[in-house]
């Protein structure tokens, strides 16, 4: 048995960021800009509820306490409620996240809550609905508001917004952002625009580092919090004038992956160490039945030794990532 999973920089990885279908129904322009085009995946060729019920169940037995499901969206399966159930009959992880573009949240975010959600990160790029468009090629933004307001209904007492900073976009746009948050428990979430393999023009052209949003919140009164263990890779700030947070990723920073806590399973059941690293480790034929678990966890355990000490997006190499849908982002 593997009591946690550790790599050789003794970094400990207690968070699973599970992607689930990499299909996708919105256009992000720095994501799909094309739409979602099948990679020579059909959607039985993704993990089953069994599978996954499996893969969580052998990270949850070596030390991994929080899970996020991830796509693609991972609200288009049509078993996405089982599959929080089938996560969450593991007492083990203690927290269960989604992140999602909010097209099903006013409909079905109660009955994920009543399965075991405990955790929801909502992607809105642009707080102007026309904006939000032109970004995600659907007209849904009042829709994905909606959505916000039923999860607190539900009974989340705080929902993650995350925001792809980009030049002459949204980066110019902090007050409209902060105005929003003044009264509302929500930890908004700016990423910096991270270069993918068909990305590179998009980056050169929108990519702006947080450090301009960090250093505004600063001479504002804002400060940073200290993370948990199993947190995300966020810097997260707060403000006594403001019921919401500010977080900022910024994976250019020096020392982002010194704290990485993280290991992602893809939607076809292939162990990626980084989202930016070159290609995956397959678990799929150690899936198949409950008492293969050692040999899933071992192989995990083995594959953590070729695990990087950083990404090296510096240097231009973003890996077999060609854009921020595969993985989840």
């Amino acid at each position: 048995m593997v009591s946690q999973f550790t790599d050789n920089f003794d970094r400990k990885f207690y968070y699973l960021r599970l992607s689930i279908t990499d299909v996708c129904n919105f256009r992000c322009s720095y994501c799909l800009p094309d739409g979602y085009k099948p990679q020579g995946a059909n959607n039985k060729s993704f993990l089953s509820l069994d599978e996954i019920r499996r893969v969580t169940r052998a990270f949850a037995a070596a030390g991994t306490e929080k899970v996020r499901l991830t796509g693609g969206e991972p609200s288009l399966r049509r078993d996405f409620t089982d599959i929080i159930a089938a996560v969450r009959e593991n007492r083990a992880i203690r927290q269960l996240a989604v992140t999602t573009n909010g097209y099903r949240l006013a409909r079905d975010v109660a009955q994920w809550r009543d399965a075991g959600l405990t955790a929801l990160n909502v992607s809105i790029d642009s707080l102007d609905p026309r904006q939000f468009h032109a970004i995600t090629g659907q007209d849904k933004f009042h829709q994905v508001m909606d959505g916000i307001d039923a999860a607190f209904a539900a009974g989340f007492s705080k929902v993650k917004v995350n925001t792809v900073l980009m030049r002459d976009i949204n980066h110019n746009s902090l007050h409209t952002f902060l105005e929003w948050i003044r009264t509302r428990p929500i930890q908004l979430r700016f990423i910096e625009l991270m270069e993918t393999g068909d990305g590179g023009d998009l980056f050169r052209t929108r990519h702006v580092s947080g450090k301009v949003i960090r250093d505004r919140l600063l001479s504002q009164g804002w400060v940073r919090q200290i993370s948990e263990r199993s947190a995300g890779p966020a810097q997260v700030f707060c403000h006594p004038d403001y019921q919401g947070e500010i977080g900022l990723i910024m994976p250019y920073e020096k020392d982002f992956c010194s704290t990485c806590n993280r290991l992602r399973v893809s939607a076809t059941g292939k162990l990626h160490l980084c989202l930016f690293g070159d290609g995956g480790i397959s678990l799929r034929d150690l899936l198949e039945s409950d008492d293969q678990q050692d040999q899933l966890q071992a192989r995990v355990a083995a594959s953590l030794s070729s695990k990087k000490q950083t990404h090296f997006l510096h240097q231009g190499n973003t890996g077999i990532t060609q854009n921020l849908s595969y993985l989840g982002g």
